[in-house]
């Protein structure tokens, strides 16, 4: 997860008014943490980095479900001290593009540096349905990849597939709430940026964000 929210692109983007970056290289920098993450744990933990992986690989009687609490507790508490690190290596952009103010809304927000926050125009409803589509076609993808009978990947080239995928998902979703497809990922940094200084604000539902959710 470090690598996941370390190499997302989405702070660079953001803290210096996305003239080192925009929307493409924010998702292709998301992509390949993505793969980045998976090289790095897959031999450890299986890549399990998304509860709601953890949660179908319980389903499918591929994972004990006495681990999946504790899984869902580190990977939330990974991402929770990731944010940190993001926060630590793009401080002085973040209070400097900010104007010393932090905030989840409006034109200077740096909330979505960490988290994902839906665009204007997108209700509760359509967010949950959003979500659960976006998280549906990533676990059906991945599945997919695991089962045996289906064409096998090139032997070491899984996590290049598993990151062309969540690619294809960020570019076709992402427009309504940032494409956050990972529970733990998402509440993680939102807890951070809670404590760290931008406020309940975080958890709520704000319309008329600004930039919106990216």
């Amino acid at each position: 997860l470090l690598q996941i929210i370390t190499l997302s692109s989405a702070a660079q983007k953001v803290a210096f008014f996305e003239t080192k970056g925009n929307i493409l290289t924010s998702y292709l920098g998301g992509a390949l943490a993505v793969m980045v993450g998976v090289y790095t744990a897959g031999g450890i933990s299986g890549a399990h980095m998304n509860p709601a992986f953890s949660l179908a690989m319980c389903l499918i009687k591929q994972f004990p479900w006495w681990k999946f609490p504790i899984f869902v507790v580190v990977q939330t508490l990974a991402s929770f001290i990731s944010a940190g690190a993001v926060y630590i290596l793009y401080y002085d952009a973040i209070w400097h593009y900010s104007n010393g103010t932090l905030t989840v809304s409006g034109p200077r927000e740096t909330a979505s540096i960490f988290a994902t926050y839906p665009a204007d125009c997108v209700s509760i409803a359509n967010g949950f349905l959003d979500q659960v589509i976006g998280t549906g076609v990533l676990i059906v993808g991945v599945m997919g990849l695991m089962d045996t009978r289906n064409k096998a990947v090139p032997k070491g080239l899984e996590p290049v597939v598993v990151a062309l995928l969540v690619l294809s998902i960020e570019c076709s979703m992402g427009a309504n709430c940032g494409c956050p497809l990972n529970p733990a990922r998402d509440l993680g940094p939102r807890l951070f940026t809670y404590v760290a200084g931008w406020g309940p604000e975080v958890f709520r539902w704000v319309e008329g964000r600004g930039r919106g959710g990216d």
